[in-house]
């Protein structure tokens, strides 16, 4: 794969640009600290002159125009405030964005919203049941603080409507001034399924035809990355989008991009890396065992099993490997929340180690997929008993 260096982020960013006057995709894998934001930051601040500027982003400082006022003083009319001052709300009032938003959002959540565009904030509201069977009532609760997590899937779908109307605007309206799109890690901690169903929904916005707008989108998330690519790939054969793995340069403290190659990443394979990153890291969450298992049922089909469990390596105490099966069996059908990530037990973060590891010795994964991670963090050794 071909390699080229550059001194500094700004360099970087102004040689992408170079790069989307011939390209509409650009897409940039790289674990988290290299420098995925601050690249995002300057290849829009190089679209700036004087209070012109030409990239709409979304990154880090996005969910920053965001920021709750919870009633204090009264603690029930809890809304969340837009900064009105930005680019990013451009419009807002003319524009009807609740109708605009509201399909996006009806993909990955329960809640409803209001946007009201005179006091510049957002109120939530969500439904709930009452009794049971034929006597069930639904009551509305208006005026509810969501999650954080389902705070920035909002933001983000408020995002993906302005991208909409960017794309349709005809040099007219108040989104004329995008000529760039970039997108940094849009969503943090999604399980296996939902990084594939927002990669699918974003791609298929994008590829959307007649669209002017060029596009590079940066991620730390190798399945997310992975599914890009594929919806990408005919982009790519026609020479419209390119692909690249982002590093930072130990010698010369500069910056690096590879090109991916053909495959970068098989969605096991993606979802394997993902997994030893965060095993490493210690940021483990229930959802990482429904990621393992799926990722042991494809091997096990692979190999001709019938079940996941031939997979798992056998100890001396527990030939059958009863024990690690069952911890699967159970710790990967809990009903884990998107939005609200639950960190595994300590114990249970032992258990989850040794089962990936022991999988990864055995099977002979390409060791270039695991370079760069985090060190591993000090768990203490497992006990019979766990619980989920």
């Amino acid at each position: 794969m071909s390699t080229t260096p550059f001194a500094d982020l700004n360099t970087l960013a102004t040689h992408l640009r170079r790069e989307l006057e011939t390209k509409k995709f650009i897409l940039l894998y790289a674990y988290n600290g290299t420098g995925k934001t601050r690249l995002s930051t300057a290849f829009k601040d190089l679209g700036k002159n004087g209070d012109e500027r030409d990239t709409l982003y979304f990154n880090a400082f996005t969910e920053d125009l965001f920021y709750w006022d919870n009633d204090l003083e009264n603690d029930r009319e809890r809304v969340l405030k837009i900064n009105k001052d930005s680019l990013f709300f451009a419009g807002l009032g003319e524009l009807e964005m609740d109708n605009r938003i509201r399909p996006l959002l009806d993909r990955y959540a329960d809640f409803d919203f209001k946007i009201d565009t005179s006091a510049w904030e957002v109120s939530f509201s969500r439904n709930i049941t009452i009794g049971e069977g034929e006597h069930a009532t639904t009551k509305t609760i208006d005026d509810i603080k969501v999650s954080r997590g389902e705070e920035n899937i909002f933001i983000w779908c408020f995002f993906l409507a302005i991208i909409e109307l960017a794309m349709d605007d005809d040099g007219t309206g108040p989104y004329k001034w995008v000529k760039y799109i970039y997108i940094d890690d849009p969503i943090s901690s999604l399980d296996e399924h939902n990084a594939i169903t927002v990669a699918n929904n974003l791609a298929h916005l994008l590829k959307k035809k007649g669209s002017h707008l060029k596009v590079v989108i940066s991620t730390h998330h190798t399945l997310f990355f992975n599914v890009l690519y594929n919806e990408f790939r005919d982009e790519s054969r026609n020479k419209k989008a390119s692909q690249y793995f982002l590093s930072r340069d130990k010698q010369s403290g500069g910056y690096i991009i590879r090109e991916t190659g053909e495959t970068p990443f098989f969605h096991h394979v993606a979802a394997l890396a993902e997994l030893y990153e965060a095993e490493r890291s210690g940021k483990l969450f229930t959802h990482h065992f429904n990621m393992l298992r799926s990722i042991l049922e494809k091997t096990a089909s692979f190999h001709g099993y019938r079940h996941f469990s031939a997979c798992i390596k056998k100890d001396a105490n527990d030939e059958d490997g009863l024990l690690h099966q069952r911890l699967i069996n159970i710790l990967s059908h809990g009903n884990y929340s998107l939005y609200e990530p639950q960190e595994m037990l300590e114990e249970n973060k032992s258990y989850f180690r040794k089962i990936l590891q022991d999988f990864i010795t055995r099977y002979p994964f390409n060791p270039m997929l695991f370079q760069s991670a985090p060190a591993p963090a000090t768990v203490p050794a497992p006990t019979p008993g766990a619980t989920s």
